[in-house]
């Protein structure tokens, strides 16, 4: 286990705390975790690269948060529908722009990503790419969080 390793596992430990955050309305806390956890992705691959500690470990976890968070963004969603259902709130299930949005932001990188790797092309060129894709599905999250609680509380928001 060296640094960069150790800053993967700190990543996917964040993540429950993430959605906790979500969950519970602190937002604040909840984008200072999302931003904790991006600083963490950075400095793992800077200092895996400068200090030669690059790890067949490390290769497996690191693109592994990327996918708990947008798998965690489509459970959150899910689960408020199904309380939504239960009782018996109304809601539209359909989904938004920003919901289509992040979708293709997701498509398009997991598939540059394969071509990337079927190539034996450096996948740290989608860095940019993977920014977009992860401040969208928070974003997107964030606000079918924010249609779930307007629909079961109007008069809060």
């Amino acid at each position: 286990m060296n640094l960069p390793n150790a800053l993967t596992v700190l990543r996917i430990l964040l993540i429950p705390f993430f959605i906790g955050f979500l969950t519970y309305g602190h937002y604040m806390w909840a984008l200072w975790t999302i931003l904790i956890a991006g600083v963490t992705d950075i400095l793992d691959g800077v200092i895996a690269r400068m200090a030669n500690q690059r790890t067949k470990l490390g290769a497996y976890l690191d693109p592994g948060w990327v996918a708990i968070m947008v798998v965690s963004r489509d459970l959150i969603i899910v689960a408020g529908t199904l309380l939504l259902h239960m009782t018996q709130t109304p809601i539209e299930v359909a989904p938004t722009a920003l919901g289509k949005g992040t979708t293709l932001a997701q498509l398009s990188y997991l598939v540059l990503a394969l071509v990337l790797i079927a190539f034996q092309k450096d996948v740290h060129q989608l860095m940019p790419l993977l920014a977009l894709m992860l401040t969208l599905t928070v974003i997107s999250g964030l606000h079918y969080v924010y249609r779930g609680i307007r629909a079961y509380h109007p008069d809060l928001v």
